[in-house]
């Protein structure tokens, strides 16, 4: 055997490792050093080639972006667990409740607001369905559009910034956080879109499949549903506006202030204090504190525009962080907020520790990997494949979307993302650009494995919805009611191939200077036989 012959047959064992169900970081490590093995054995490489491991595990494990996984996994278990989404689910349905499908149009607009707050596939799927599936199946919604619209909704948590699958995808691409943000917009914007012209149609096609609520149920009217509906809105709108803001992952704002973990763990003390004021008996002292620790911070943010780092702004955040101390410490003090902060931080370390295994995994693969050359063997597969830049792209949608049938997002980012990345920038670049071709190509796979948590049998969705759906719902009924969405992803998936403008419309334009006609005229020095200058 040659080692051109080796790097295919490693690729084709690291597909079956990834399908056989055994756990993918420790299957993967294994294969890893157990190619590497027989390469030195071989003779294709030195041992002291895999002396580069234990250095190439801690460089990535000391990673500061990597910091903002746990950050973002708290903030959005924090928000999730404080029972935001039952008031905006149960808002937004007697907001809608007279229109025909209402409830499917609240439903898709309150997914979308929690895909930005809480990032979990999980925690959103489950809420959702236990809050809107009764009264879905109470005014004789149809089985198989309530469940698809729950389990399509949960899924949106995979794109709509802050997503914790684009700090992932920014940092295994080399790419700004910020900029894999302002990229997700413009797709997550239009899934939106499609999922509610899909509920519309459906209304004009079949009315009585989605009916509109009855008067008598609609118990809010007025002024007190609409102030309901903002309570549980703005206020974490407000946080996460702030987070993105921060870090330059909004339209428009092209100057980040903090970085990635940062912006995280600002997130996180704001998810506590929101927590706090939502559920802990607060006092009047304590609503006192709260109010000037918001009037301090916006007349901070007012003079720092003015006088930064001034005796003024200094103070006014004094009282601000004084007040997020104290709230803090209620939320601690308090029995029930300290066990949703402590069952918060059991989420926050159950995935933090998933990824930090999953990445010592693929990093054993790796280095084995381009010991034996086989990221040239990958760059020309994916270069000579008919069709150029769109045949590159079929092949690697095709290829992802099997792979996401048995692997999660974090498998698959870790894993397949670093072999296609630079093959990727270097076929994409002549279409959008070498500054959003890896932007286009990560936000791409990012709608692609959306699919994975909707497609049967596999759909992690399906399984949440599943465990918490009432016994009258049947099972054919999920994994039918699955299908018409998984195609509106598809569809979706076709849209951002088909127009990378959808992605890269927000983001910074390229600079039009061509650097080939940049001409730079240095004066030469005066030579020794020149007469001296005269100054007059």
């Amino acid at each position: 055997m040659t080692m051109e012959q080796f790097a295919p047959l490693m690729f084709l064992g690291l597909v079956f490792v990834m399908l056989i169900g055994f756990p993918v970081a420790f299957s993967l490590g294994a294969l890893g050093l157990y190619c590497g093995f027989y390469a030195i054995e071989m003779g294709w490489f030195p041992a002291n080639f895999l002396n580069n491991l234990p250095l190439n595990i801690f460089g990535i494990l000391a990673n500061e972006l990597l910091l903002a996984i746990p950050f973002f996994t708290l903030m959005g278990s924090l928000l999730e667990k404080c029972g935001l989404a039952e008031d905006m689910l149960d808002s937004m349905g007697q907001l809608f409740g007279p229109v025909k499908g209402g409830l499917g149009y609240s439903v898709i607009i309150v997914g979308f607001i929690l895909g930005a707050i809480t990032g979990t596939v999980a925690g959103q799927v489950i809420a959702m369905a236990m809050i809107s599936l009764p009264v879905m199946i109470r005014y004789g919604y149809d089985m198989r559009y309530a469940t698809g619209v729950l389990a399509a909704s949960g899924t949106i948590t995979q794109l709509v910034p802050p997503s914790l699958v684009l700090v992932v995808m920014a940092d295994q691409l080399g790419q700004s956080v910020g900029d894999m943000y302002k990229g997700a917009w413009g797709p997550s914007i239009l899934q939106i879109i499609l999922f509610a012209l899909y509920t519309f149609i459906l209304t004009r096609l079949r009315p009585h499949a989605l009916p509109g609520v009855p008067l008598e149920a609609r118990t809010l009217k007025g002024w007190a549903l609409w102030a309901k509906c903002l309570r549980g809105i703005i206020p974490s709108a407000v946080l996460i506006f702030a987070v993105l803001g921060s870090m330059g992952g909004l339209p428009g704002i092209d100057t980040a202030i903090a970085t990635p973990t940062e912006a995280g763990a600002m997130g996180t003390i704001g998810a506590i204090v929101l927590a706090v004021v939502r559920n802990a008996p607060l006092t009047r002292l304590d609503k006192w504190i709260f109010a000037a620790g918001i009037v301090a911070a916006l007349l901070g943010v007012v003079v720092g525009v003015f006088a930064f780092k001034s005796l003024l702004f200094k103070a006014l955040f004094t009282v601000m962080f004084g007040t997020i101390i104290w709230y803090c410490w209620l939320g601690w003090k308090t029995k029930e907020q300290h066990d949703l902060i402590v069952e918060a931080f059991r989420a926050t370390m159950r995935i933090s520790s998933m990824v930090a295994f999953i990445l010592v995994g693929a990093t054993c693969f790796s280095i084995t990997f381009q010991g034996v050359d086989g990221n040239l063997w990958v760059e020309h597969m994916l270069t000579s494949l008919p069709g150029g830049v769109w045949g590159f792209l079929v092949v690697v949608n095709l290829f992802v979307f099997f792979l996401a049938f048995f692997l999660d997002f974090f498998e698959i980012a870790f894993i397949i993302v670093p072999m296609l990345a630079p093959v990727a920038q270097k076929i994409l670049a002549p279409v959008v650009g070498a500054d959003a071709a890896l932007i286009w190509f990560g936000v791409m796979i990012c709608v692609n494995v959306q699919t994975s948590f909707m497609h049967p049998p596999f759909g992690f969705a399906l399984f949440y919805l599943r465990s918490v759906a009432p016994k009258e719902v049947k099972s054919s009924d999920i994994y039918w009611g699955s299908i018409p969405w998984v195609l509106l992803q598809l569809v979706m998936v076709a849209i951002v191939i088909a127009v990378p403008q959808s992605v890269t419309f927000f983001l910074d334009k390229p600079s039009d200077v061509d650097p080939s006609k940049v001409k730079i005229e240095i004066q030469a020095p005066p030579s020794e036989d020149a007469p001296p200058p005269v100054f007059k």
